[in-house]
């Protein structure tokens, strides 16, 4: 399963207005795992950058001005999204403007979401925490996710932030693998070590169980993980 983390950077807030892209940030996740592969390109819209926008990523019109135009990078750009699931905060805004782009390209091609499958993390994270701030930062908070490099808005570092927080809003673990390595590398580490005895005389573990406020407080976090994924590996249902 291959997921597409992304974030843009504008000129502005309305494409109505002649806003433009002037950064794409993507990262890739493979089977709930970060790969390292990312796509990051810096873009010349074609016009002046609003101050505002300006203060929010620190982008300037001078900044760009060697930079390519979008009709220069969109091949490597969807080459790299290929035809998978797109994770984006607030996919309406980045959709606009990227589907903006593409129509000033070529009338004909078809909007993302026509042939992407697009999860909106603001709108899923309004769904398990209503009433409560869902922007990036109060996401970061939440589940601690270290955002502390944050100081601009930035479309590749906004990638990687929204893609540990989009991981762990969904269930959490990300590699199943975990303690399988630890294990054979402790097994390793300890081949040449003699086998030792238990003590007969000593105490007996302590066990301790579950109350039942508990368990059904596991039960419900299970179920918690099952509905915003798909699947949960710790439910028998869910073989």
């Amino acid at each position: 399963m291959r997921q597409i983390v992304l974030d843009t950077e504008t000129t502005g807030l309305e494409v109505a207005n002649e806003h433009r892209i002037v950064e794409i940030g993507a990262v890739e996740i493979v089977n709930r795992r970060l790969t390292g592969r990312h796509f990051h390109q810096y873009v010349n819209p074609g016009r002046e950058i609003d101050p505002g926008a300006s203060d929010v990523h620190g982008i300037t019109t001078d900044f760009l001005i060697d930079k390519p135009s979008f009709s220069k990078i969109i091949d490597d750009f969807l080459a790299f999204i290929g035809d998978d699931t797109l994770i984006i905060h607030n996919a309406p805004f980045d959709l606009g403007f990227l589907n903006n782009e593409l129509k000033l390209l070529d009338k004909k091609l078809s909007p993302l979401e026509a042939k992407h499958e697009v999860i909106d993390t603001l709108t899923l994270a309004r769904k398990k925490h209503p009433g409560q701030k869902n922007s990036l930062d109060a996401l970061c908070r939440r589940y601690a996710v270290d955002n502390s490099s944050r100081s601009l808005h930035g479309a590749l570092l906004d990638s990687e932030i929204l893609a540990d927080v989009y991981l762990l809003m969904t269930g959490g673990q990300v590699d199943m693998n975990i303690g399988q390595e630890a294990q054979s590398e402790y097994d390793q580490n300890n081949a040449s070590e003699k086998t030792k005895k238990i003590d007969k005389d000593r105490k007996p573990i302590k066990v301790v169980f579950a109350s039942s406020e508990e368990l059904i407080s596991h039960e419900k976090n299970l179920q918690d993980i099952e509905d915003s994924s798909g699947i949960c590996v710790w439910k028998e249902n869910s073989y």
